[in-house]
């Protein structure tokens, strides 16, 4: 290893003015051998730097290279793997880390040693040395080589010491001075030894002459020690004076101190007793209120509402500790409570007389609204009842029992009084629809006095002649149970005897408007009461009500269902549940009972669901623009399902009559029953959904039907003996096209388009298969004609055969004159005219198609002659003209 360190010192570190101080021979770790040496420089000039050097035999191996340096200031960590066990490993944190293995584990410990004192000397930066023994880092390095280099480097700068600038002047004056002191060294050496030898002599003379000021120094001192001595005195005695100054002083102070403390204790005492007289002292007058106050009038509810607002705030006053010790706080908190009792039994009981007196009141004027159809207004009531709302709430929050049972008390009471209202307001509604007091005694639920029901029944009949023109009008009105014929029903198959004509339009109105009504009429009636629970129970101040609620309603196919919790709190989520569940307790009859009016609605006329639907669907989409939670806008959703099933019902129905439409053997058919009643049902939905809410319901709706319509009249055409097929296509769906034209419903415009095609489809082949051959023996002529010319004969050839020459052309042609031709046309008129309904007048159109036929035909055969017959001057016996004149005098005749 020496040999190589003198070799590497010698070829690479010694041209660049370095010396190497330290050698390690090492590897990569992890890698394959490639074995290069780690060299610790410092240069020969200075500032000194200092360096690690990679040093890597060459390819050939002849010489050494030098392959990477790094700064040893760049170095940050050192890591030797192990301080205890022997291990050769080792790491050098530069800009990345760098992981050697050595050659030996001494040469490590050398190295990390020699990079250590490098460190210690030269850099300010100290380098972090990890998992390095302490024993390594403060002993020298083993090399004997290595402690000449570093040490002689240490004695030199030791006995070198840099002159300052003044010294430097002092000497540059001095070899002024004298003029050999550059040429003659010694000689300057010498002249300078004796000056110095003349300047030790006078100082010594100098301190030799000053002996006697010396001892003159020294009596001074001895004076000014026995001053000191006698001042020390002085201040002793002034220190025991001062003593008992200090004493008394402590015993003044410790006297204002208590006398302070005293004070302060009476302040707070004072404090606190204001405290309590200020915050939990009731006004003589709160307490009259309280115990005596008049809960009738205004001013008594004014002045108990201020007289329990005060009795409150003494009752919650926030206590500061230690005052609910003491008696007389008990007994005025006992003395509140009391007082807090009183009023609230007072006032629970004086509430429930007010939902007595007023449920009273407002019966009485129900006889007034028994023969109309609207609700009583409760605003009065809510108006009255509302004065007391601050008393409702100051109740809640002292006294929920109280409170909890005024609520129910409140909702049993108005749910009676509401229940008497409505089930009178619907049998009202019930009694307007049917027109007649003997149907609505099926739906009534609540006894009426006969006159009024005689008299508003005699209203009725005699203020609308549309309602009820006669008796038998009357009878079609009324609600049947037959099971083949829903009484008085407009659907589209179950007609029967009956016309359009009979079904009077403004009875539809005249239901429009009373349901309309009806709903119009329940709608503020929820809402102002829903306001008045708000506001009156102040229920829109907590979204969440603590305590038991005894009911809770579950309405399920209109049936009311009741759970008794028994002490369990009823869980409600916020004061919208709160509210509506006292909304379902107090209106439980609304939906039972409109669901029976929707019934009866569908009985009297199945059209009467387009108007439910209709009107229902507004009313809901209303309400949920309002509050989409609320007991009006629930319960009204709940009755648009059964509306709409009704009117889905209603839609089956129809499209299962159509299936079942029995036509006569005996009449023609003509236009089809639920064809024409389709026509009536869409006027009718037009009329009714126009700008309505729910266009998609109707639009679903007209997709069955008019599928149901189609394959029904294809159907009944199929079926048909007496009448054609063609024509009842034709004639239906001609009757179908003109309706869709006229009503334009968009979402029926491919089915229009259907039944054009169809309706011109079947009129062609009817014409066609109506007019057949009516000149039968030239058609067959005329066939063997072109059969000859498809089987390859020219045409000008055929004459020349036996059976079709002219002789046997002239004398089929004489057996067609145009009398004969006139009375086959007359005959064909009268056929195609037993065929066709007079209502649908599609007389002429067939005709006129049958006379372009008939004239396509005969240019046909006029074709043939002049192709076949060539210059033979063969002619029909009749012209395009006469066929003309033929067709419109029949058709004028007939």
């Amino acid at each position: 290893m020496t040999a190589i360190k003198h070799a590497l010192q010698r070829d690479i570190f010694t041209p660049n003015d370095e010396r190497l101080l330290s050698i390690v021979n090492v590897c990569k770790a992890g890698k394959k051998k490639k074995n290069c040496f780690l060299c610790a420089t410092v240069t020969t000039e200075r500032p000194v730097q200092v360096k690690v050097v990679k040093v890597k035999k060459s390819d050939k191996g002849d010489f050494y290279k030098r392959q990477i340096a790094w700064a040893l200031r760049d170095l940050a960590v050192v890591d030797a793997k192990d301080a205890i066990k022997e291990n050769p490993e080792f790491d050098l944190h530069f800009e990345k880390i760098y992981k050697w293995v050595a050659s030996s584990t001494a040469e490590k410990n050398a190295f990390i040693s020699c990079i250590w004192k490098l460190n210690q000397r030269y850099l300010r930066k100290k380098i972090d040395f990890v998992n390095v023994s302490s024993q390594l880092l403060e002993e020298s390095v083993p090399s004997g080589e290595n402690q000449s280099v570093t040490g002689g480097d240490e004695e030199v700068v030791d006995e070198y010491q840099e002159l300052n600038a003044r010294e430097e002047q002092d000497i540059e004056i001095m070899m002024e001075g004298c003029e050999y002191a550059i040429s003659n060294a010694e000689a300057f050496a010498e002249k300078l030894s004796r000056e110095l030898q003349v300047l030790d002599g006078a100082n010594i003379q100098s301190i030799m002459a000053s002996e006697k000021q010396v001892n003159i120094l020294m009596k001074l001192l001895d004076e000014a020690l026995k001053e000191v001595d006698q001042i020390e005195l002085k201040l002793s005695s002034y220190e025991e004076m001062l003593q008992s100054v200090k004493e008394q002083m402590d015993q003044i102070s410790e006297s204002n101190h208590l006398i302070h403390l005293s004070n302060t204790n009476n302040v707070k005492l004072l404090s606190e007793i204001e405290f309590l007289v200020n915050h939990m002292d009731l006004a003589k007058g709160h307490i009259k209120a309280l115990q005596e106050g008049d809960l009738a009038s205004s001013r008594g509810i004014e002045a108990c509402t201020n007289a329990a607002d005060a009795l409150l705030q003494c009752m919650n006053v926030a206590l500061r500790p230690g005052h609910d010790m003491l008696l007389a706080v008990k007994q005025q908190q006992q003395r509140f409570s009391d007082l807090r009792e009183l009023f609230a039994r007072r006032l629970a009981s004086h509430l429930n007389n007010v939902f007595v007196q007023q449920g009273h009141d407002q019966s009485s004027t129900l006889a007034q609204h028994s023969i109309e159809l609207t609700l009583p207004n409760h605003h009065p009531f809510h108006r009255d009842l509302l004065r007391y709302a601050k008393l409702m709430e100051w109740l809640k929050s002292t006294d929920y029992g109280k409170y909890e049972g005024l609520t129910k008390n409140y909702m049993d009471y108005l749910s009676r009084l509401y229940e008497r209202e409505i089930k009178d307001f619907f049998e009202v509604a019930k009694i307007k629809m049917t027109g007649t007091t003997k149907e609505s005694k099926k739906f009534a639920t609540l006894p009426r006095k006969e006159s009024a029901v005689k008299q508003e029944t005699e209203s009725l009949h005699g203020s609308s002649g549309k309602l009820t023109g006669s008796t038998s009008s009357l009878n079609k009105l009324s609600v049947q149970s037959s099971g083949n014929r829903r009484s008085q029903s407009s659907s589209l198959l179950d007609m029967g005897n009956m016309s359009a004509s009979d079904l009077d339009v403004a009875d539809r109105t005249k239901f429009d408007k009373i349901f309309e009504q009806v709903l119009s009429e329940l709608e503020p009636l929820c809402l102002a009461e829903q306001d008045f629970i708000s506001k009156f129970f102040k229920l829109q101040q907590h979204q969440s009500i603590p305590g038991t609620m005894a009911e809770a309603e579950d309405l399920d196919g209109g049936t009311l269902s009741r759970q008794h919790n028994c002490g369990t709190p009823l869980p409600v989520s916020s004061e919208k549940d709160m509210i509506r569940q006292m909304m379902i307790k107090i209106f439980r009859c609304i939906e039972p009972e409109l669901n029976n009016l929707i019934a009866l609605g569908d009985k009297i006329d199945s059209f009467n669901s387009l108007y439910m639907l209709v009107k229902m669907s507004h009313h809901v989409w209303t309400a949920q623009n309002v509050d989409p939670a609320s007991f009006l806008s629930t319960t009204l959703g709940n009755v648009l399902v059964t509306v709409k099933r009704n009117f889905d019902k209603c839609i089956s129905n129809q499209i299962r009559q159509m299936e079942e439409v029995k036509i006569s053997k005996k009449s023609k058919v003509g236009i089809l029953p639920f064809v024409a009643e389709f026509e009536e049902f869409a006027g009718l939905a037009e009329s009714i959904f126009k700008n309505a809410e729910r266009r998609g319901d109707l639009d679903k709706a007209y997709t069955k039907l008019i599928r149901g319509v189609f394959v029904n009249v294809e159907k009944v055409a199929n079926e048909s003996q007496k009448t054609p097929r063609d024509v009842v296509m034709m004639e239906n769906f001609h009757h179908i096209f003109a309706t869709l034209s006229r009503l334009k419903i968009s979402c029926l415009e491919a089915e229009k388009k259907d039944a054009k095609q169809k309706y011109t489809d079947h009129l062609q082949s009817y014409v066609i298969y109506s007019l057949g051959q009516p000149l039968e023996k030239l058609n067959h002529f005329f066939e063997g004609v072109e059969a000859r010319v498809a089987q390859g004969i020219r045409e000008e050839e055929v004459s020349y055969q036996l059976a079709f020459n002219k002789q046997e052309l002239r004398k089929v042609i004489k057996e067609y004159p145009g009398k004969e031709v006139k009375k086959g046309l007359d005959n064909l008129y009268k056929k195609v005219d037993k065929h066709l309904c007079e209502e649908e007048n599609l007389l002429q159109v067939v005709w006129h198609s049958m006379q372009d036929e008939f004239i396509r035909q005969y240019k046909h055969f006029e074709g043939l002659i002049a192709r076949c017959y060539p210059g033979s001057g063969v002619t029909m016996e009749f012209t395009i003209q006469d066929i003309l004149d033929y067709c419109s005098s029949i058709a004028q005749s007939h």
